[in-house]
């Protein structure tokens, strides 16, 4: 045990809790209104800009006008999906069951912060602790911990300027694994954003927590699908930040009659098809000793393509690969975490239903999957038959997945996958999961049913 870690960070929880007690008993306006406030001076003209541009030289990952426009939309949305919401005090009646909910704080959430999402990532968090009138303390990956301490010092200035109390939101300077362990065992509650040893990390420690499975999302297309809209949203999500997302297309199963038309279309959006020669350098690269390579992650193709040692014209935007198989000896049916899509072909939907199923199972279960059709009855079997968590249909994954202005998911940064992907929650984590709720019931004459109305279907039989 790191005696100065364990130290550290019982003055940090000591300096939330206080906080966090000041505002016990904010008003549900004094709560709208200030969390409304610290996403502002977040999103607007000035600091967003200068944000992304850091996340992206810090990081290095992902580009300017992807972190620019996830920032925009992931603060902004969040501040949509809240506005009217009741998080503080009686929430809910149900004069039937004479239930009256209550809506009290969590205390002091932890929360650990990706370097692939910096920017977005502490904003959704800090703006969903705050509704619930909770303090946060956030816990960045040291390679971004500049980006991190400039959004805290922002939203501190901004609390301290509403009367707030400035520790309702604590950046963690100067991070380790000690430090975030650390965290984890003394908050209330976890939110954790990352890789699999981070969640595995949370769940470990003896806090409840929040989790994401892995991503690794499978899109189909059919016989249906329009086939220059699907290959434009394919690539719109693909190529947003550089693939930093886990929502972002991994793999593509697509039905025979029309994968020659839509390899054009791919081509045509910027698509490069790697020869099985380039293929074959292109893995190399990507997995190092079994592992996926972090120098590859959110890189523009025509760096990834350096290093494989492949010629890549400069006008392509991502890269595909054919391949036909699924699971360990198949690493390309993997999440890839980069400008690279696996593409797969199909005869009937129940071969299509069949890998979607087979991938998932791989890597990312529970997470998420997508189709392009205008067949309700394929869009219906893939959703009955595969265990994910987000189906999207006609959209682009990592532009879908955690919400935006064209579909009703909600906005969020964190994707759980359910029990499929070793989660509690198989959600979009929002404000609602940072809550604790008081049930109070009230006494009203019993109404117990007779045995026919409850087992007249079989008492027959």
């Amino acid at each position: 045990m790191d005696k100065n870690a364990v130290e550290y960070v019982s003055s940090l929880i000591e300096r939330a809790r206080k906080a966090q007690e000041a505002i016990e008993d904010y008003t549900q306006e004094q709560v709208d209104k200030l969390l409304t406030a610290v996403v502002w001076n977040i999103v607007k003209d000035g600091p967003a800009q200068e944000i992304s541009k850091l996340a992206v030289e810090e990081s290095r990952m992902g580009n300017y006008e992807g972190k620019y426009n996830k920032l925009m939309a992931k603060g902004k949305g969040t501040i949509r999906d809240m506005l009217g919401k009741k998080s503080v005090g009686v929430i809910e009646i149900d004069e039937e069951k004479k239930i009256m909910k209550i809506a009290k704080p969590v205390g002091v959430i932890g929360a650990l912060v990706p370097c692939t999402n910096p920017e977005a990532t502490p904003t959704v968090k800090v703006a969903h602790a705050l509704k619930g009138r909770n303090a946060i303390i956030l816990s960045p990956h040291p390679r971004t911990k500049k980006t991190n301490a400039f959004i805290v010092n922002i939203m501190r200035e901004t609390l301290k300027k509403y009367g707030a109390p400035e520790d309702l939101v604590i950046g963690i300077e100067n991070p380790t694994m000690e430090i975030s362990n650390e965290l984890m065992k003394q908050c209330d509650l976890i939110l954790a954003t990352g890789g699999a040893g981070l969640v595995r990390a949370a769940y470990s420690s003896g806090t409840p927590a929040y989790g994401v499975g892995a991503g690794n999302a499978v899109v189909v297309v059919d016989e249906t699908a329009d086939v220059k809209d699907a290959a434009h949203k394919i690539m719109l999500s693909k190529t947003f930040d550089l693939a930093t997302s886990c929502s972002a297309e991994n793999s593509l199963i697509i039905q025979e009659n029309v994968y020659d038309d839509l390899m054009k279309a791919l081509k045509a959006e910027g698509g490069y098809l790697t020869s099985k020669e380039e293929k074959e350098k292109l893995q190399k690269i990507l997995w190092v000793d079994g592992h996926l390579n972090s120098k590859i992650v959110a890189q523009s193709p025509q760096t990834i393509a350096d290093l494989a040692g492949v010629e890549l014209p400069e006008d392509r935007k991502f890269m595909m690969v054919e391949e036909v198989g699924a699971g360990k000896d198949y690493p390309f049916s993997g999440e890839k975490l980069s400008v690279v899509v696996t593409l797969y072909k199909y005869k009937n939907f129940e071969e299509a239903i069949d890998k979607v199923n087979e991938i998932t199972k791989y890597q990312g279960m529970g997470h998420s999957c997508g189709i392009h059709s205008f067949n309700e009855d394929h869009i219906m079997q893939l959703a009955l038959k595969t265990k994910v968590s987000r189906m999207n249909i006609r959209q682009g994954q990592s532009l879908a997945n955690t919400g935006n202005w064209f579909n009703g998911m909600p906005f969020t940064t964190s994707l759980g996958c359910g029990s499929w992907g070793g989660n509690i929650a198989s959600e979009n984590i929002t404000w609602k999961h940072l809550i604790n709720v008081t049930w109070v019931s009230r006494y009203f004459d019993p109404v117990v049913p007779t045995d026919e109305e409850l087992f007249g279907s079989v008492m027959n039989d």
